[in-house]
């Protein structure tokens, strides 16, 4: 019964690593990519003043971790562009999401429940890059387990990492919002599964690829649409990093304390100086001597 149920589970994910991504899952990827760009502050202004620049901006959120990754690969990074379907769809989508009239597409997908739907299939696409991505770097440097590492992760992360250059085009300037320094849950994500798909490529971890991308992403499903229907920001990650890092990595509380204990000892040392005296206040001690002398 065991070996029926394990036989079953197995057909299972292989037919769901056989299934087609485009159009439909595409679609669903592109039209949360396109909804999270119209959130961003000045982006609706931005389109009407200057629709080319929004355009760009809609395909970086769609198309941004093909450049990043071709980039890495020594490949032309407009090379996903000679994909004519996948470029009309995204252009489609982001014209309707942000010109459509009254709304009435961007009221219909930004409808939680239906959301949730399109969130859920994003993830599918998600997962399916990042396999995709190590397999292709596992393809050219077969031993370069940090190449395939670094493809994968971008391929997951997707326009999280152009963050900043995503926002010049907008006008914008955030240095302090750079996504490796304050890391989200899908690019956290990413970069843990890379690590896993890298280690499946290079058969140190004894799981099949389909059966690595099933659990993977039923993974990332249940944890994103949690968090887009609570509307939460918490990462699932935080409970073992939160004990993992202080023991490899330090406290960073420790060596503020310090610091502000060595400053306030310091300070103690060291009182302020007196306050200067004006220049008023100077003349009228200077005029009291004056009189008392001449009296």
């Amino acid at each position: 019964m065991d070996l029926a149920g394990a036989l079953q589970l197995g057909e299972l994910a292989a037919a769901f690593a056989a299934l087609p991504i485009f159009p439909l899952f595409d679609a669903a990827y592109f039209i949360v990519s396109v909804l999270y760009l119209k959130y961003e502050p000045g982006a609706v202004e931005m389109s009407r003043k200057s629709p080319f620049a929004s355009w760009l901006c809609a395909m970086l959120h769609c198309f941004g971790s093909y450049i990043l990754a071709d980039l890495l690969l020594g490949e032309a990074p407009i090379h996903y562009f000679s994909n004519n379907s996948s470029v009309i769809l995204a252009t489609a989508i982001w014209y309707l999401i942000f010109f459509c009239p009254m709304n009435l597409f961007y009221k219909c997908v930004s409808f939680l429940p239906v959301k949730l739907i399109f969130v859920a299939m994003k993830e599918v696409v998600r997962v399916r890059k990042i396999a995709a991505g190590v397999h292709h770097a596992h393809h050219q440097y077969h031993h370069g387990w940090f190449i395939m590492m670094a493809t994968g992760w971008v391929k997951g992360s997707g326009v999280a990492l152009m963050s900043n250059f995503e926002q010049l085009l907008r006008g914008v300037w955030k240095p302090e919002t750079n996504e490796i320094l304050h890391m989200s849950f899908p690019t956290k994500a990413s970069l843990y599964g890379t690590v896993l798909f890298t280690l499946q490529q290079t058969h140190w971890l004894p799981v099949s690829e389909a059966n690595l991308i099933f659990f993977f992403t039923m993974f990332m499903i249940v944890c994103k649409v949690f968090m887009t229907a609570t509307h939460s920001h918490a990462s699932p990650f935080a409970p073992v990093e939160g004990f993992i890092c202080p023991v490899f990595f330090g406290s960073v509380s420790s060596g503020h304390t310090s610091h502000d204990q060595h400053g306030a000892s310091h300070e103690v040392s060291h009182p302020p100086p007196p306050p200067v005296k004006s220049k008023e206040e100077l003349n009228e001690g200077t005029r009291k001597r004056k009189a008392k002398k001449a009296e």
